[in-house]
């Protein structure tokens, strides 16, 4: 019996000191450069709160942090600056939760020798980030993300495991494996499955190292899309998609978790649209002609929520297609830009003269989508947010994720349901909610400290000066001061 009880009190406090790991990790002298807070009790005065639930923002409230966790959220104070306590008066800030991405990336795309008349040469290049992209993703606010596709999966996983340890500055990441991809990919460095078998191969493989997610490509066949699923499900593992051969609605039914894109890329009434194969409009005609109130798009939002399948806003990265003006010019987005990088957006913000006029209507395809996304939720879906953040249309890590918040806000969403989409829906689907996603006690303290009122001026989103994850307090602009020049080049 003795024995026994000596087991129970050993098991306990196993598993108390493991839960307490992430407050005991040390920092290195690289991740202190950037600390702004860091204290055992930290006290945020006079705050307003936006908890993260799509409830009314708080006035002057009092967010207490210790040990990493949240421990109080009570009516606003003076609170008495203790011995091991940092007292910050924030009146006039808004805390909200950190930001959860769910469609982020750590790698840029590359155009090579890409020039004003929007010409190029192939093959078309995907670079690693892994300096850049973390310190820009934690300066934006974004306290946890998914990588969402990966092409470098081992510098990922090892990118992952060093955050985690205190040795580099960056939100905790859900590494995607590598894309799982049939052939004609538009990418060289994919790897192009040969059948359904090498598909759960894949899943097997990368699931053994580590990797937490699976998303599918543009010329997956609805096999090998089914073999990954049900491989990925074994092992309690969710499979998303930026899907093209596959449609929306075959995708639901075979199981898939998440929708990527919003509903730019179903291509189910693409009238060249062959079984398992891209149609050349990748989706562009089913969006033009299946507007939110139809017979169609109620079709498949019901088929959506009924196979609970999620969908990810990506609104950034389509933005800029073909609407003048959009988006606006941010002058720190394009500092942190390598000089090829932000020439070559710069070049494709301006259409050639001697290019013809698009025959797509994009404005009212950009409407479509924010349409379809808003009647999606109304029908009790399940909506995710992210960038899609790979230098295409000037998206740049954690930039890119408060514009996702400001183009849902757009879209018919209050501020707070907004948030409430780019935190504690992400939270949800990654089956953290207990932990991160809303402020309240008990949460992990990931939380970001605002200069401004985003509830009721959604572009103060912008005015990011603290992110807390885990309870450290990490100076924003410092943060995007170390990658100046930078991003586009590692």
């Amino acid at each position: 019996m003795c024995l026994n009880r000596f087991l129970i009190l050993y098991m306990f406090l196993f598993l108390l000191l493991c839960a307490n790991a992430q407050q005991t990790v040390s920092l290195s002298p690289t991740v202190q450069k950037y600390v702004r807070v860091n204290a055992p009790r930290v006290v945020l005065e006079h705050v307003r709160v936006i908890d993260g639930t799509g409830r009314a923002s708080v006035e002057n409230q009092n967010v207490v942090i210790e040990q990493g966790k949240i421990t109080a959220v009570q009516p606003g104070s003076d609170a008495p600056a203790t011995d091991g306590t940092t007292v910050l008066n924030l009146r006039g800030y808004t805390v909200t939760p950190g930001i959860v991405g769910m469609h982020n990336h750590l790698f840029y795309v590359a155009r090579p020798n890409e020039d004003s008349q929007w010409n190029s040469e192939p093959p078309v290049l995907v670079p690693q980030m892994t300096f850049s992209a973390p310190r820009l993703y934690l300066a934006g606010g974004v306290t946890t993300m998914r990588t969402t596709g990966s092409v470098e999966t081992y510098a990922d996983l090892n990118l992952k495991h060093a955050i985690d340890e205190g040795k580099f500055p960056g939100p905790h990441i859900d590494v995607t494996g590598p894309y799982l991809e049939g052939p004609n990919s538009y990418f060289l460095q994919m790897h192009q499955l040969s059948g359904p078998d090498e598909a759960r191969q894949m899943v097997d493989y990368w699931a053994e190292r580590g990797v937490t997610s699976f998303k599918a490509y543009m010329n997956i066949t609805r096999a090998e899309l089914k073999a990954a699923i049900e491989a990925a499900h074994k092992r309690g593992i969710k499979v998303t998609g930026h899907l093209c051969s596959v449609t929306y609605k075959e995708a639901a039914e075979l199981g898939i978790d998440d929708l990527e894109h919003g509903f730019f890329v179903n291509t189910q009434l693409d009238p060249d649209k062959k079984s398992d194969a891209c149609s050349e409009s990748t989706g562009v005609y089913t969006l033009e002609h299946m507007p939110a109130d139809g017979p169609d798009a109620k079709d498949l939002i019901d088929t959506l929520v009924k196979h609970h399948v999620a969908i990810t806003s990506t609104l950034p990265v389509f933005e800029s297609g073909g609407i003048p003006g959009r988006p606006p010019l941010r002058q720190q987005a394009l500092d942190v830009m390598a000089p090829e990088a932000r020439e070559a957006y710069l070049y494709n913000r301006e259409r050639p003269a001697t290019m013809k006029p698009p025959k797509t209507d994009w404005p009212m395809l950009f409407k479509r989508d924010m349409e379809l996304e808003y009647a999606f939720v109304q029908a009790g879906g399940l909506l995710l947010a992210g960038p899609d953040p790979t230098g295409n249309g000037g998206v740049v890590p954690g930039f890119g994720d408060q514009r996702e918040i400001e183009l849902l806000v757009e879209a018919g969403f209050s501020p707070v349901e907004a948030i409430k989409i780019a935190t504690l829906n992400g939270a949800t689907y990654l089956g953290r909610h207990n932990e991160i996603g809303t402020i309240a006690a008990g949460k992990h303290a990931d939380l970001v400290v605002i200069k401004g009122d985003p509830s009721s001026r959604i572009a103060d989103i912008e005015n990011v000066e603290i992110v807390f994850k885990d309870g450290v307090g990490y100076d924003s602009q410092k943060l995007i001061d170390s990658v100046k020049g930078r991003y586009g080049e590692y």
